[in-house]
């Protein structure tokens, strides 16, 4: 038995200096691994949950159930209602955050999640779909303001960018088996196999340690160090990192209102809530769950059906490479990236629907790619508006998608970070609920409109890059705070 943990204490290490001394100790990944795997299958549910609406939206429309048949007012909210459970989720999510922690915030958005997938997979009228729809909203806005904070809390600096990009990935997963399953399952089993990851979860989290840096602030010194331990492995000197954290910890006491106007507390929250609200606003989510209505307005010689699962695996793709990038080139670099592809396809969309008739919108008796007649004149198919979308998922994927969720985690202090992350996501899902809807309603005219919009918000997404937002590539948490507590340095001085 102790060979076998010997030899896997050998497996995954990564070297970490001790900046205070000379010494240096290894630390074993594999068990952080475990730990990150099991928590972001919330986030595969979430990806799967949230872009449920693409592959069955033509089946809704066209159902002769008149107690589920939805036309384009009822679908477009049942579209947009997602993001008004998941700002729900986040803000109970404040307080779950600091008052159970972290671990059990991330286990009870199971409850929600299973229970809105039974209503969905089991319902006989449309009221059941919007409420199950709900539920998995409010599951999505826990796990999107709990799991990036512990994934930050438990990773060290070395990996930290690669880590906190697994929400992401795990999310891409989850929307590219939704396509990719909506190819051969109807509605109703759609829901019935999304119910399943978040089940998993569950039970796995169940098995891992609580935060650390959760386990001190509360004054648990031993279970800390037997966490940090368990996550770190045996041949890591758990010590400096623990005096680290109790450094960070007790350099801020209770938070008030007034402290609120300093800028060590208030420039990291504003910060994360406009990279939430300017991520949002790209249009990225109405994008992801109206896509298939997208493309089979586009005129693309290509079946819809087929099309979101390429689009899906682009966006693994690029989420991928980012992770391989986080520690490497540095977020700001990314979101540069992100932000010019995203401006550029998103100003070529444009371009080309103010140019280009729309086909008409899919109907219950003309669900046939062929049979739709456009606006006025016939356009010629065209790859164009597919494959440029594919470039604008790609570079959203790139840096705005997963970079925001880890520089959240990474800059709100921690004895705001409960309640930030929370306020962060219900910002964010709160644009995208308003977004959400006024796409589907802009789109029913035509789709110039919504992408010269995003066209310019991507704009101020290059800027706000620019003016404000910090590197954090390399540094630990401690150092970040101690950043925007003096405003110059990120060297702890003590």
């Amino acid at each position: 038995m102790d060979e076998r943990e010997n030899a896997a204490d050998k497996d995954e290490n990564t070297p970490l200096l001790d900046k205070e001394g000379q010494t240096a100790s290894k630390v074993s990944n594999s068990r952080l691994f475990l730990a990150v795997f099991s928590v972001v299958l919330g986030n595969f549910s979430f990806g799967y949950s949230l872009v449920y609406t693409s592959p069955v939206q033509l089946q809704l429309q066209s159902t002769e159930d008149p107690r589920l048949h939805m036309d384009t007012s009822q679908y477009a909210w049942f579209g947009s209602i997602y993001p008004l459970g998941a700002a729900a989720g986040g803000l109970g999510t404040m307080l779950l955050n600091d008052m159970i922690g972290r671990k059990l915030s991330i286990m009870v958005s199971g409850v929600p999640s299973a229970v809105g997938y039974m209503l969905m997979g089991g319902a006989t009228d449309r009221w059941m779909l919007q409420v199950g729809r709900f539920l998995t909203g409010i599951a999505g806005g826990m796990t999107a303001a709990s799991i990036p904070v512990y994934i930050s809390e438990i990773s060290h600096p070395a990996i930290r960018g690669a880590m906190g990009s697994c929400p992401q990935i795990t999310a891409v997963c989850g929307a590219l088996a939704l396509y990719a399953l909506g190819l051969v399952l109807p509605w109703r089993w759609l829901a019935v196999v999304g119910g399943v990851p978040a089940v998993l979860m569950v039970g796995l989290v169940a098995l891992m340690p609580c935060s650390p840096r959760r386990l001190l602030s509360l004054g648990r010194e031993q279970q800390a160090e037997a966490a940090l331990r368990w996550l770190r492995g045996k041949r890591y000197d758990v010590a400096t990192e623990l005096r680290a954290i109790e450094h960070s910890i007790n350099t801020q006491g209770r938070v008030t209102w007034t402290e609120l106007a300093t800028p060590v507390y208030y420039r990291p929250i504003a910060i994360s809530v406009v990279m939430r609200f300017l991520q949002q606003l790209t249009g990225i989510t109405p994008t992801l769950v109206y896509l298939e209505y997208i493309i089979s307005r586009s005129n693309i010689p290509l079946d819809s059906k087929f099309a979101p699962v390429i689009v899906g695996a682009v966006r693994l793709l690029s989420v991928a490479m980012a992770a391989s990038l986080m520690d490497r080139a540095g977020r700001k670099v990314l979101l540069y990236t992100s932000s010019m592809l995203m401006l550029l396809s998103s100003l070529t969309l444009t371009m080309f629907y103010h140019i280009t008739p729309c086909l008409t919108p899919p109907s219950p008796h003309n669900l046939t790619h062929q049979a739709f007649h456009s606006l006025g004149t016939s356009p010629e198919p065209s790859l164009v508006p597919f494959l440029v979308t594919m470039v604008f998922i790609f570079g959203y994927a790139m840096g705005w998608g997963p970079i925001t969720w880890l520089l959240m985690a990474e800059v709100l202090p921690l004895v705001a970070r409960g309640v930030a992350s929370g306020l962060c996501v219900a910002v964010s899902w709160l644009t995208a609920f308003a977004v959400t809807h006024a796409f589907m309603v802009l789109a029913e005219y035509s789709l110039y409109m919504p992408y010269l919009c995003f066209t310019v918000v991507c704009v101020f997404c290059l800027l706000f890059t620019a003016l404000c937002v910090p590197e954090t590539r390399g540094r630990s948490l401690e150092e970040i705070e101690n950043f925007f507590r003096t405003g110059r340095t990120f060297t702890i001085t003590r």
